[in-house]
């Protein structure tokens, strides 16, 4: 009995590992449309309170343009270089230091990997504080919080994959741009919406004519919330679609993976991250 019980079960085992090998093989994926739907320029948003950091800020991003230290950290997350590992220190206010607000939640500009944090904004702000002797402190918090820390004065400047926004001016003062970002929509692999759009126009017109049965997904405070909701600059997209807001990028491509959201616009950069990581193309 125990030996036809023992048989049981190893079939049952068998047949539990099948269907999981084969829910894995049919797993959802998702693909980035590449149309650029927005163009937008990132900065630094400068305490400022602080206007000789934002003097030295300005200088900074100039030299690493000029002596193409800026094209050897991109390299780093876009060509064949490799990612560096940047560690913070512990805040102490009787230390000289240089305290970053970001979101390590927006690869590959900022994110986390254990301890340490990588991505381009990382590596500028390491290589700032090294220019400015001072010590890096890095304070990872949600995206909507970084330009609000930095106006109360609790960090000195923000480093997240920042659009020119003037809203955001009323907590920061921005840096000269050093990256020309835009926004793009994801859809799950199957999905033939927008194969036949070759403009930002084309793709717009097709979401004007969704209402709002229609779930779009973004990260909360960013360029896609105010494209989805119609806000600022893109009050004139007139989109009748139910926006939903997310922590970050990769929750809302998980949920249009789950079939939760139909559409999710974010940035450029990180869409092509995040669908290469779930997609498990990594």
């Amino acid at each position: 009995m125990k030996k036809i019980l023992s048989v049981f079960l190893l079939l049952a085992t068998l047949l539990s590992l099948t269907a999981l090998t084969a829910c894995g093989e049919d797993a959802a994926k998702a693909k980035v449309i590449e149309i650029e739907l927005t163009q937008e320029e990132y900065a630094f948003g400068v305490d400022k309170d602080q206007p000789e950091l934002l003097t030295k800020v300005n200088a900074f991003i100039k030299k690493i343009m000029d002596d193409g230290t800026f094209d050897e950290i991109c390299n780093h997350y876009f060509g064949d270089g490799e990612p560096v590992a940047v560690t913070s220190a512990e805040l102490d206010t009787s230390k000289d230091q240089l305290v970053v607000a970001t979101n390590a939640a927006f690869e590959p500009f900022e994110y986390k990997k254990g301890e340490n944090y990588y991505g381009i904004d990382m590596e500028i702000a390491a290589l700032l504080a090294e220019e400015l002797d001072l010590e890096l402190v890095i304070s990872n918090m949600d995206f909507d919080a970084v330009c609000l820390t930095v106006g109360q004065h609790k960090a000195d400047i923000a480093m997240a994959g920042l659009t020119i926004k003037e809203d955001r001016k009323e907590h920061v003062t921005f840096s000269d741009p050093y990256y020309q970002a835009s926004q793009k929509i994801i859809v799950k692999d199957g999905d033939t919406t927008f194969d036949d759009c070759k403009t930002a126009e084309d793709v717009l017109k097709k979401l004007q004519a969704m209402d709002n049965t229609t779930k779009i997904g973004y990260q909360n405070g960013t360029t896609g919330k105010m494209y989805v909701e119609n806000e600022d600059d893109y009050a004139s997209n007139k989109l009748k679609v139910t926006g939903k807001g997310y922590k970050n990028g990769s929750l809302a491509v998980q949920d249009l993976l789950n079939g939760n959201v139909n559409y999710v616009v974010i940035d450029a950069a990180p869409a092509e991250c995040i669908v290469k990581a779930l997609n498990g193309e990594d």
